[in-house]
């Protein structure tokens, strides 16, 4: 019974010794859904890496996106700023920091209006980037100097 458990923490551990050295696929475009709270409208669009788009008074900008590859277990993230912007006042940061597609209340944005989350990624980038990083298994919290003013 000891060797049988033995061999399955060693067969697990070689596991995941495998998986954790196979490199995120870096995509150029995330996948986003938001939802209006007032409507209960739903829309999805792209956020092409580097640009920024508009949700109603949202300003979104994906750092980066990424998947795993096909034979681990499927995992879409992005890395996103989230500001908002109203009229006649300075633009406010409300989130900065990794979504990920498969939890999306793990690292989540908190707005009274508007909800966005990570769908997917799509437009995977030609060329290797040996200096890219891959995904963290779970976000940290913000450092203080990032945290949105209240």
């Amino acid at each position: 019974m000891r060797s049988g458990l033995r061999l399955a923490l060693l067969a697990t551990g070689l596991m995941g010794a495998a998986s954790a050295g196979a490199a995120d696929i870096v995509y150029d475009k995330a996948i986003l859904q938001g939802m209006d709270k007032i409507s209960g409208r739903i829309i999805k669009f792209e956020a092409p890496v580097g640009q920024s788009v508009r949700y109603g008074t949202l300003e979104i900008i994906a750092r980066t996106c990424r998947k795993r590859p096909p034979e681990e277990t499927p995992e879409s993230a992005a890395f996103l700023d989230i500001w908002e912007i109203k009229t006649g006042q300075p633009a406010t940061s409300l989130f900065r920091g990794w979504m990920f597609a498969s939890s999306p209340a793990l690292s989540a944005l908190e707005h009274p209006v508007y909800d966005v989350w990570v769908a997917d990624c799509s437009v995977p980038v030609q060329k290797p980037q040996p200096e890219s990083q891959p995904m963290p298994n779970a976000p940290g919290p913000l450092p203080p100097e990032n945290k949105p003013q209240q």
